[in-house]
């Protein structure tokens, strides 16, 4: 995972406020201690114990894409890199512990629209290693690859360097299938990292009952194909057999069909498309790559296209990406789905 950077400046202005952190905590310490000596006041007791109560668990070691983090203590100061780890993060009641976001590619949930946008956000892209470390994080969170890209010098190791641990969405530790699974697990490893299992717990509960609720209004009846369209117009990008998009879909009474296509995301031929006769499309939607509108026109007006199922009877489903990925999303995107595809099931 690690690249050869070499290691930032010693002094950046983000280390010497750590030091400075450190070197004011170390002299609480100090004080803490000489004041113990001479016996222990009952406010001097309760503060700490309640500073062991609240690292209850820890430490803990993370493996994460390969990458080892052990945490003395929750973190309490996050910076989350694309939309989907912030939406778990607050949806695990975790605001407090945010100090900048980036990257926000669909509509934010609107029960927790007000929490995010009371974050400062630090980039409507990735941002800058030199702007990461202004926010003063002592964890980034990163929901694409790209999060840590070696190229834009925000390498892990980069991070780590400078004092700051990260973790990456476990989507992208790797080539492998992706499923339901893995949401639950990411979901309760930051549950784990910040000290509260027991709400990661109770949101997976939420989750899979959502789902419970979907899949039992569509059992029984036919899995109707379904092409993902994500987007272009030479070939069409859409999710294959590794992307949780399959998963999704399936949940939901549906087959993607190019699931045999052995990647999460590929370009396949429109002539492949009309050959596999898809009666649901969805679409993806997100910023950079075309409005909804565009994309349904597009689809609409090509004549090879004509006879497609899905196109003939404009039948599509629209998800927005981030409800594609390992987040609290998913759960949504197969209510949406089979409500798509087998709208007659909840009439």
């Amino acid at each position: 995972m690690y690249d050869g950077m070499s290691r930032p400046p010693l002094f950046t202005p983000a280390r010497r406020r750590h030091a400075l952190r450190v070197t004011a905590a170390a002299a609480a310490l100090s004080a803490a201690l000489l004041t113990a000596g001479c016996g222990s006041s009952p406010n001097t007791a309760q503060d700490a114990k309640a500073a062991t109560s609240s690292a209850k668990g820890f430490p803990i070691t993370i493996d994460n894409c390969g990458a080892k983090t052990t945490y003395d203590k929750p973190p309490a100061r996050v910076v989350t890199i694309h939309q989907h780890p912030a939406e778990l993060m607050l949806a695990l009641g975790l605001k407090d512990r945010m100090v900048g976001t980036a990257f926000p590619d669909s509509a934010v949930l609107p029960e927790l629209k007000k929490d995010y946008e009371s974050i400062p956000e630090l980039a409507k892209k990735e941002p800058s290693f030199e702007t990461v470390l202004e926010a003063e994080p002592d964890l980034v969170y990163g929901g694409y690859g790209s999060a840590f890209a070696e190229n834009e010098g925000r390498s892990r190791k980069a991070f780590t360097d400078a004092g700051i641990d990260t973790h990456l969405n476990r989507e992208y530790c790797g080539k492998k299938r992706v499923t339901m699974k893995d949401t639950y697990d990411e979901i309760r490893t930051i549950g784990q990292i910040f000290g509260v299992p027991d709400r990661a717990d109770k949101l997976v509960s939420d989750l899979e009952a959502r789902i419970d609720q979907a899949t039992t209004a569509v059992e029984g009846e036919p899995e109707l194909p379904v092409f993902v369209y994500d987007s272009g117009d030479k070939t069409a990008f859409t999710a294959g057999g590794k992307s949780l998009g399959t998963e999704l879909i399936r949940l939901a009474g549906g087959k993607n069909v190019f699931a045999d296509l052995d990647d999460v995301f590929g370009d396949v031929s429109w002539e492949q498309v009309v050959e596999r006769k898809p009666e649901v499309i969805a679409i993806y939607d997100y910023a950079g790559a075309g409005s909804v509108e565009q994309k349904k026109k597009y689809l609409l007006s090509q004549p090879a296209l004509a006879d497609v199922p899905a196109v003939k009877n404009k039948r599509f489903v629209v998800l927005p990406l981030t409800a594609t990925l390992v987040g609290i999303r998913s759960a949504y995107a197969v209510e949406d789905l089979a409500r798509g595809i087998h709208p007659e099931s909840f009439q």
